[in-house]
């Protein structure tokens, strides 16, 4: 009879401490195999994350907030600079105000006033919002609506309507980063002065307009050029003209309330926000999509460190209890290593023999943790993204409520750093993490469980070799 069937064989010597064996066996290979899937699943996702946050960098005024009473701007000479820089391919600029609407009467709270913080009666306009506003609070409506808030509480005016966002930009394809879709006419040239808007197809069905119908604003007559669609209602609430015009219009010559700089290449993005943060200095608050991704799964990333750690507390757990197997079997069986050798064997075929029975432990134990490992790769991996550090995980900014999106400055601030990048969708589903059991994983499991049966057979097969037949004889 060779070394691996007679090992295998007395791996059934003692049915029910073999059965133990096996099934504690199989709970710590489950383990290793479930952190293993998780580990696999939460990289991905941080990898796949990582590839999308595209090229861009975000350039807004230091402590712009679309909160606060009074706002700094950037210039567009000081953007020229930051347009000059190696990498740099394209900077696209935006001046945000608001608009009030003729005959809208406003909370005593809250007045009119542009972007640069002064109060301006000047700033109103015939149109009027799209937004449904919920006045009954509760949060957002079921409409969709924001819930505007009232400094001081009380409630809305009968009369009123929601303020309406005017973005000066040089580059109208875009609204805050994201691209917007041109339904009909043709998007105005974003560098040249014109009285000419592009409004959203909801705007233009409040309010009955169509391509070359005119509204006023600043009390200036503009033409519709272009309706568009943005796929959010934020953004339905925006009139987007070029930027020449709105810092004409608002009487805020050279200003620029935010930037997006777009780099050749990602490979390059860290140099060029390192040469954009000197070039502009504190005058500006400089963030890189690379960054916002690393905030964005910063969770994951201790999901990721929790399940590698676990991992290797699984695969040494497993051989620590094959290992304290082995020596206890070996100790069992000193007369019958004493004999073996006795009669010929080498050390070598009696490690063997152990070790096959070693691998059978484990073998067995694997196909349990297998089992375990697919049945709760998944769940487990939900479980520890859920819980996990979610309450720094931004919310998105697809619908965002009112106040943070007509507050104090306008639009320009209140998410726009984060939806400019192309993030403001990830955050929300960082907890939406599919682990894929493929046979990698297991054969990945497989290898950890023959891993595990080397590890602990290794100090077995040192004490085997230490037995002396002669000893053992006379011992006995």
């Amino acid at each position: 009879m060779n070394f691996v069937t007679l090992g295998i064989r007395n791996a059934f010597r003692n049915v029910v401490r073999s059965a133990a064996i096996m099934l504690i066996l199989g709970l710590s290979i489950g383990l290793s195999l479930v952190m293993l899937i998780a580990h696999q699943a939460v990289s991905n996702k941080i990898s796949s994350v990582k590839d999308s946050i595209g090229n861009t960098i975000t350039i807004a005024p230091a402590g712009f907030s679309g909160f606060s009473q009074v706002n700094n701007s950037l210039t567009t000479s000081q953007l020229a600079k930051v347009q000059a820089l190696p990498h740099v391919t394209n900077v696209a600029e935006t001046l945000t105000d608001r608009l009030t609407t003729i005959g809208s009467t406003s909370p005593s709270s809250f007045f009119n006033q542009s972007s640069s913080g002064s109060s301006n009666t000047s700033n109103m306009t015939s149109l009027t919002s799209p937004v449904t506003i919920n006045t009954s609070g509760g949060g957002l409506g079921g409409g969709g609506g924001g819930r505007f808030f009232i400094s001081g509480g009380g409630q809305l005016p009968t009369s009123f309507s929601l303020p309406i966002s005017i973005v000066g930009t040089n580059d109208p394809t875009q609204l805050n980063g994201t691209s917007l879709t041109i339904t009909s006419g043709q998007a105005i040239n974003g560098t040249a002065s014109a009285d000419n808007a592009m409004i959203s197809k909801s705007m233009a069905s409040k309010n009955s307009l169509k391509v070359g119908s005119t509204f006023t604003a600043y009390s200036t007559t503009l033409t519709v050029a272009a309706l568009f669609t943005s796929g959010t209602q934020s953004s339905d609430n925006d009139v987007i003209v070029s930027l020449p015009t709105e810092q004409s219009l608002s009487s805020q010559s050279g200003d620029v309330t935010s930037a997006i700089a777009t780099v050749d290449s990602v490979d390059n993005l860290t140099s060029a926000t390192s040469a954009i943060k000197n070039v502009l200095g504190s005058s500006a608050d400089v963030t890189s999509s690379e960054e916002q991704a690393d905030q964005t799964v910063q969770p994951l990333n201790s999901v990721k460190t929790i399940s590698f750690y676990s991992l290797i507390g699984a695969v040494i757990a497993g051989g620590i209890i094959i290992l304290m197997t082995m020596i206890m079997i070996v100790r069992e069986r000193r007369r019958e290593i004493g004999i073996l050798k006795a009669i010929g064997a080498s050390n070598l075929r009696v490690i063997l023999q152990f070790m096959s029975e070693a691998l059978t432990f484990t073998v067995l134990g694997a196909v349990i943790g297998l089992i375990i490992g697919v049945i709760g790769g998944n769940p487990v991996t939900q479980m520890l993204v859920s819980n996990s550090n979610t309450a720094t995980t931004v919310t998105t900014t697809s619908s965002p409520s009112v106040a943070a999106r007509f507050g104090g400055g306008g639009s320009g601030g209140g998410g726009f750093t984060r939806h400019a990048l192309g993030l403001g969708n990830v955050g929300s589903n960082l907890h939406n993490i599919q682990a894929d059991v493929g046979w990698s994983i297991l054969l990945y499991g497989f290898g950890a469980a023959v891993l595990i049966a080397i590890i602990g057979s290794a100090l077995a097969g040192w004490m085997i070799a230490r037995v002396r037949p002669s000893e053992v004889m006379r011992s006995e």
